[in-house]
């Protein structure tokens, strides 16, 4: 991951990811021998799934779920987690606080406007309830998914490595609901914070020996393409297996407000070494991309910082 890894929190159990990847940069040069190849192969497989993916866009629904192998039920909505209430629902924190270094219960409920818990929910991406926590500097991302109890509380575990405000953002889509809602709320962690800096951007990282390139710059306001290209040892990583229904996820949260894009990949997305994303960021600004994938029965999660 190109960012100092300053973990807030971690949920026990239920981590998506949390690999903690080097900074350093393969050569892809020519010289760079069979990871230049994998460069080259990779951008013709890149132009195939163009084609996918504008067609499986131009083909999906009006309205309803989008297919768990297809893109994203966010995309287009604009961003989300900006707000503890929204659409009629909102996010009652049940937790105060939490404490350094020691497991807590973070506890929540979906409220009505009556203030009623829901507790029917949809099933998106394998899931009822998305919940990412990241610390305000965006540092320590982690993907998890809580219980919940018969009267409409999630729980999740929850061990915050050091102070300073934690941010949950909930992802979940209300049965009948014709769209998925995304509401967000600052968990406090007592004691001295210090917000530490931002990674600069970087087009390639290394997670656990994998070599992850990001390619597609980000205008805002735009439809852009983005392709992930993986590498482990030198070869192209042509076996991904899915990941929450699809060949890996690509959350943006963008810095200071902390707001959430959640996209999946393109509906023509094969196991292979090339994942198509189609992302719109809402204005200019700086954002963390984490870029989720399982491999080898294994979720590793891949940080990049783009600037818009």
């Amino acid at each position: 991951m190109t960012t100092t890894d300053h973990r807030p929190a971690t949920a026990a159990g239920q981590v998506e990811g949390a690999s903690h990847p080097g900074r350093p940069r393969p050569d892809l040069s020519p010289a760079g021998g069979p990871v230049w190849r994998y460069v080259a192969a990779a951008l013709v497989l890149s132009l195939t799934l163009a084609v996918g993916f504008f067609a499986g866009r131009a083909g999906a629904p009006a309205s309803g779920p989008v297919p768990q192998a297809a893109s994203t039920a966010h995309l287009g909505h604009g961003p989300g987690g900006l707000e503890v209430s929204r659409d009629g629902w909102t996010l009652a924190l049940d937790t105060p606080s939490l404490a350094v270094g020691r497991p807590g219960e973070l506890a929540f409920r979906i409220t009505d406007a009556s203030g009623a818990a829901l507790t029917t929910f949809q099933e998106n991406h394998e899931r009822r309830m998305h919940l990412i926590l990241v610390g305000r500097d965006l540092s320590g991302y982690q993907h998890v998914h809580p219980e919940m109890s018969a009267d409409g509380t999630w729980r999740v575990t929850v061990t915050p490595a050091r102070p300073g405000p934690l941010r949950a953002i909930a992802d979940f889509w209300p049965q009948g609901a014709p769209a998925g809602v995304t509401l967000g709320v600052d968990v406090p962690v007592p004691g001295r914070y210090a917000a530490g800096p931002l990674a600069p951007p970087e087009e390639t990282i290394l997670v656990d020996g994998y070599t992850v390139t990001l390619d597609g710059g980000l205008r805002a306001g735009e439809s852009n393409q983005v392709l992930v290209w993986l590498g482990h040892g030198g070869r192209p990583v042509d076996d991904l297996q899915r990941h929450l229904g699809a060949y890996g996820h690509l959350v943006a949260l963008r810095q200071g407000d902390l707001a959430y894009l959640h996209v999946h990949p393109a509906a023509a997305s094969q196991p292979s070494s090339v994942v198509a994303f189609g992302v719109t960021v809402p204005s200019a600004g700086t954002y963390r991309l984490f870029f989720e994938f399982r491999h080898l029965d294994e979720v590793r999660v891949a940080a990049f910082t783009v600037i818009v």
